[in-house]
């Protein structure tokens, strides 16, 4: 009888056990919540178990039962930015989830470039501000760098309250996106950051929409495999994008390209088709602002196809590109140190574009047309309504070219926001082009002071 009494009360601990409620690793202490909206809280417990949550903000009850394969998901209301709060969660064990706040959500994804923190080998930006206080109305979720065959339901991963210690492994371009924007706006910012140094886009995006692409299985396929990094199609996306997407969000930052130059020609499909199973994950057509890579001395023209098919992406609604090309001090470097200028050059396009401030330029001056007359080829452009101007002597990358096909260094002059090209080499303009080279670094720039968005006005192979 004793055993028989040992195995039951056994048998107890573990149903008591199997019943206490679990949550994901984004659902927890130093979470931010997405403002004024509705938002997931969700996990497991034993199946049909009651769940009941409680929010500070509002002191509120909620309760949902735990479907048959024991997991739970409860929407709840959050009011305007603020904290800190509580939120309780009570199943076979109650959980007070503490320091809470409500504001802005961001995802930041994509290579080194976005993972580049104060480890990194030439981190310059940072170092005067590990030595700020710390800031509860800037949190952190650092995820742990995983992969996985298979869509995943939870991450590994940590919210915690941005510090000189905290800072130190996060995101530069993520955190002075995060610190422009609470100062402007005022409210709690959350960041997200899923990202992989040496990685291709591929792996971030769903397997089943790369593989139903001849284009990109094709392209996929020509990435070399590499030990310690993932490169098969879907691998980071199931292990650390998918296990967030019930967490609502404002929208994503993506910094990444340079590990796609094997096949530089299909990115443009790859981001569009990534950018989209993002948003159908998410269920939320939320903006999606991403970096163009930098110069750098690839060896070959791929860098420049990459930029030209980051820049095609723009034709994707809700999206904005920041041009760098005056932010890489060293082109053979290809972890340009200033991550300042690129986080807040982010920001600026979420200032102007989601949250609708008004004064703030974000968006480089875009090629438009070309009309020729005589020897001479127009460029108008958009976002260059204050006008055109050249930093430095000369007019360097700037070139163009007859029906021959033949480019020769051109000639300049700006009228307003139209650029005049010419060369005496060149009776009759057919093509331009500027910054149109892997390591190209022009002094083209608009009034506003950001730089000329890198440009051909033709279709010719890149030779």
């Amino acid at each position: 009888m004793k055993k028989i009494g040992l195995f039951f009360s056994g048998l107890v601990f573990v149903l008591s056990g199997f019943a206490e409620v679990r949550l994901p690793a984004v659902i927890a202490d130093n979470m931010v919540l997405q403002q004024q909206s509705s938002v997931a809280l969700w996990g497991w417990s034993n199946a049909s178990e009651k769940i009941i949550v409680t929010t500070s903000w509002n002191n509120k009850t909620d309760s949902v039962v735990a479907s048959r394969d024991a997991k739970w998901k409860i929407m709840v209301q959050t009011p305007a930015a603020g904290g800190p709060h509580t939120v309780t969660i009570k199943g076979g064990k109650t959980i007070t989830l503490k320091n809470v706040m409500i504001g802005e959500v961001w995802v930041c994804s994509g290579q080194s470039n976005m993972e580049f923190n104060s480890f990194y080998e030439g981190s310059q930006d940072i170092k005067a501000e590990l030595k700020n206080t710390p800031n509860n109305n800037i949190h952190f979720f650092l995820q742990t760098k995983a992969t996985a065959q298979y869509p995943q339901d939870d991450c590994k991963g940590q919210w915690t309250v941005c510090d000189s210690n905290t800072l130190k492994s996060f995101s530069e371009v993520a955190y002075f996106f995060a610190k422009r924007l609470n100062k402007e706006l005022n409210v709690p910012i959350g960041l997200i950051e899923a990202a992989w140094g040496g990685t291709p886009a591929e792996v971030w995006t769903p397997a089943e929409v790369v593989n139903s692409d001849d284009t990109l299985r094709e392209s996929a396929h020509k990435q070399a495999p590499q030990r310690g990094w993932p490169f098969w199609p879907g691998l980071t996306y199931n292990a650390m994008i998918a296990p967030v997407t019930n967490y609502n969000i404002a929208g994503a930052l993506w910094y990444q390209g340079e590990g796609n130059t094997v096949a530089p020609n299909s990115y443009g499909r790859l981001l569009t088709s990534m950018i989209k199973s993002w948003r159908r994950a998410w269920d939320k057509e939320f903006p999606f602002y991403y970096v163009q890579i930098g110069p750098f001395t690839y060896g070959s023209k791929s860098g420049s196809i990459i930029q030209e098919q980051q820049t095609r992406v723009l034709a994707v609604a809700n999206t904005g590109m920041v041009v760098i090309t005056d932010l890489v001090p060293d082109t053979t470097n290809i972890h340009p140190p200033l991550k300042r200028e690129v986080g807040e050059r982010l920001s600026n396009w979420a200032l102007a574009k989601t949250y609708h401030k008004t004064g703030i330029a974000y968006a480089s001056p875009l090629y438009k047309s070309m009309d020729v007359k005589g020897n001479k080829a127009t460029i108008s452009f958009e976002y260059a309504d204050e006008g055109l101007m050249v930093k430095g002597p000369g007019s360097a990358q700037l070139y163009i070219a007859g029906i021959d096909k033949a480019f020769y260094p051109a000639e300049l002059r700006i009228s307003g926001n139209k650029l005049i090209v010419w060369s005496d080499k060149v009776a009759v303009p057919v093509a331009v082009r500027f910054s149109f080279s892997s390591a190209a670094v022009g002094n083209l720039f608009s009034k506003s002071g950001l730089p000329v968005t890198p440009f051909r006005t033709d279709n010719w192979g890149v030779n």
